[in-house]
């Protein structure tokens, strides 16, 4: 997840707590965070202020152009000597979800080419429906983004948003459009098992071996969300602890990608020469089998990465402590909640990723 969509989805989560920390903690306008005034009040108007029109237009270009970031509309700024443009206090932007509209309304309006991926989210709304809004614009891929407000095409640099110098732009035209590799999770599934024949995992000869394990189960997919295609995709898995002795990690079904011999624990898979994944197309790099015994004797701790040539490369872990390893596992053997409860909560708590 990148820096501005970590802000976007704190926004969503935590609302204007969120704002009020901001506030609270002299929160700076950054590289990735914008704070504006909204001047639209509707009076005698259909459409979004030109004011409004004009910040807007300067924030797709400019954050599209850079590495994205988050527009928080209705903080007041003051500037602060020491430390630059600051939150100062809340100017809620009036009838919210009608200012909402008007901005979704001039998105595709404001730059040349339009950026078609900037969302917008209400983060709260009073009974006189008053509020705030966010705008999340992410870094583009069809670069560079030009504003029909002045015709400048902008960059962000640290809290501004500045016309790009020639050099700049120059380079922008001269670089060809990367693939993007999103990591994807799918076919998830949880099992109560028995350590019987027709699934043995525990020779009789091992001692007190576990009457009942839980099998995890999913698959590793890459999909190319660009406009380009994606050549030499790659997995690489590694697991540094299972948990402990009757614990195990499976790796199946990557035929159809070239196996780098590594050591035990890992697994490294690159696609063959000739496969090329189109833009939003979807590769399956392997389906995995975590199986965890009741005897969790340390941590657990996979770590993976995926992506492609010339693509940034998206890690992903999945780290569980043996107190809560040993907690989760107790209460999936229990078998009172619903697996797809428990599937859900394994991913949502113990896995995470990021470029």
């Amino acid at each position: 997840m990148s820096r501005a969509e970590d802000i976007f989805q704190k926004l969503i989560y935590f609302g204007e707590d969120a704002i009020d920390e901001y506030i609270m903690n002299l929160q700076t306008e950054e590289l990735f965070l914008d704070f504006k005034q909204a001047v639209s009040i509707g009076k005698n108007g259909t459409a979004l202020h030109k004011d409004d029109r004009k910040n807007l237009a300067k924030c797709i270009s400019g954050f599209g152009n850079s590495e994205g970031g988050v527009v928080i509309w209705g903080v007041e700024c003051s500037r602060n000597l020491e430390i630059g443009d600051v939150a100062k206090a809340k100017v809620k932007v009036k009838n919210v979800h009608r200012f909402l509209s008007w901005l979704e309304n001039a998105i595709s309006g404001c730059t040349i080419p339009s950026h078609n991926k900037v969302r917008n989210h209400i983060i709260s709304s009073d009974e006189n429906g008053d509020g705030f809004v966010a705008t999340y614009i992410p870094k583009c891929e069809i670069a560079p983004l030009m504003s029909t407000v002045g015709n400048n095409i902008y960059i962000r640099s640290g809290s501004n948003n500045v016309p790009a110098p020639y050099s700049v732009i120059a380079g922008m035209f001269g670089r060809r459009p990367q693939p993007n590799v999103e990591l994807v999770i799918k076919d998830k599934c949880l099992e109560v098992l028995e350590n019987v024949d027709e699934d043995m995992l525990y020779p009789k000869s091992i001692d007190n071996p576990p009457e009942k394990y839980v099998k995890i189960s999913f698959n590793i997919r890459g999909h190319n969300d660009s406009n380009v295609i994606a050549r030499e995709l790659y997995l690489s898995c590694a697991i540094t602890s299972a948990g402990g002795e009757y614990n195990k990690v499976r790796f199946l079904n990557y035929n159809q990608m070239d196996s780098i011999p590594g050591i035990e624990g890992q697994l490294n898979i690159i696609t063959r020469p000739e496969l090329r994944l189109p833009p939003r197309g979807t590769i399956r790099f392997t389906n995995v089998d975590i199986i965890l015994s009741p005897y969790a004797e340390e941590d657990f701790l996979l770590d993976g990465v995926i992506g492609a040539d010339s693509a940034a490369p998206q890690n992903f872990r999945i780290y569980i402590p043996k107190n809560k390893l040993r907690s989760f596992v107790a209460k999936a053997l229990r078998e009172e909640e619903d697996c797809n409860s428990l599937i859900n909560e394994f991913f949502q708590e113990f896995m995470v990723s990021e470029k």
